[in-house]
């Protein structure tokens, strides 16, 4: 149906220039979240909102029938410094689209949004619900993570992240430990006291010359960078206590609560994770949608960027248009090639799936 499928490009396309022009910083996207009520309206479709995230459910749902998440993220970060355009401008010039969260995720959301609209009254061999929620560049409580109890069992997720379309099988999990080494006061020109910076150096060294040993053949090794410090109040005294920030980058060959563990168990500091949630994911090769794609042309690949899929505790795959190296950069874009594109892939993708 290609009339449909271009119907609902140009509609997508209009949705994120709309979009763009409405601010929605993470915890300030209530307009953006109006503005897909609003396109889910329009086109006949019952959905739900929760604070700013917004779902629908298609029309012939069938609890006995697999069902799959189609999800995209609709807050942006604020612009940085350097842009020439205004963020907020949806600049249209030829096929390219510039403006703040154009590539990172407006893209992804209005395609999804679309793919999604296409499939509402087919009878497929799958359920589909379609949810664009907020808080993803924060990872925050009142994004999908507190949508997901909302919406059932689902058995596939389908993240729209910009990723040239291609596949991200795996995605690295991340983990912020917040370190504390303890000493004890004294004058500095004596031999006393118990230095807490000395102890940091310490743990920091370890950390520096350790490797996990279970290494990813998509994501690599777990990384882990301390990057904050802080000690001591006055130069002749002592410090007793030294805080450290360490960020933890873990592959989906381990947990975060074992890395955690494993960790607390070498390092002297005391260790207090920000967060244990925040979990690497990862999608058999061997999964008939990933073979599906592959079919298609599409690559694999891992994932070196945190998106919505970390917080989901079923299998996900992370596909969208637009690049990642665009993403939280001045004068931001997408082209609408890409978005077109992209709904025909997702739609190629989803038609006639089986799991």
């Amino acid at each position: 149906m290609p009339d449909l499928i271009n119907q609902l490009s140009d509609e997508a396309v209009e949705l994120l220039i709309r979009l763009i022009q409405t601010p929605s910083f993470s915890r300030e996207e209530g307009g953006t979240a109006t503005l897909i009520q609003n396109f889910f309206t329009a086109h006949g479709v019952i959905s739900k909102r929760q604070q700013n995230n917004v779902w629908a459910i298609s029309a012939h749902f069938d609890a006995s029938k697999p069902t799959v998440l189609l999800n995209s993220h609709h807050d942006t970060v604020k612009a940085g410094a350097g842009w020439q355009y205004d963020p907020f401008g949806a600049v249209l010039e030829g096929d390219k689209l510039t403006g703040l969260g154009s590539n990172d995720a407006g893209a992804s959301a209005v395609s999804l949004l679309a793919t999604f609209l296409y499939f509402q009254n087919r009878i497929n061999s799958f359920n589909l619900i379609c949810a664009i929620t907020a808080e993803e560049e924060i990872s925050g409580a009142n994004g999908i993570r507190s949508v997901l109890p909302e919406l059932g069992k689902i058995d596939l997720g389908i993240v729209g992240e910009p990723t040239g379309m291609n596949l991200a099988i795996a995605e690295k999990g991340l983990i912020v430990l917040d370190c504390i080494a303890h000493g004890k006061t004294g004058h500095a020109a004596r031999e006393e006291g118990e230095n807490a910076l000395y102890k940091a150096f310490d743990d920091i060294q370890w950390l520096r010359s350790f490797q996990f040993p279970e290494v990813s053949p998509l994501l690599g090794p777990v990384k882990t960078t301390v990057t904050q410090i802080s000690a001591g109040t006055q130069h002749n005294v002592v410090p007793d206590r030294c805080q450290f920030v360490i960020d933890v980058r873990t592959n989906e060959l381990y947990q975060n609560q074992e890395i955690v563990d494993f960790l607390r168990s070498k390092l002297q500091s005391e260790i207090v994770p920000r967060s244990t949630h925040l979990n690497s994911s990862r999608i058999s090769e061997s999964h008939p949608l990933i073979r599906k794609g592959v079919a298609m042309g599409k690559t694999v690949y891992g994932s070196p960027t945190l998106s919505d899929q970390s917080m989901m505790p079923f299998e996900t795959l992370k596909m969208g248009p637009g690049e990642s190296a665009r993403s939280h950069t001045p004068d931001e874009f997408i082209l609408m090639s890409e978005i077109r594109a992209g709904i025909q892939d997702y739609i190629e993708l989803l038609t006639d799936f089986r799991f």
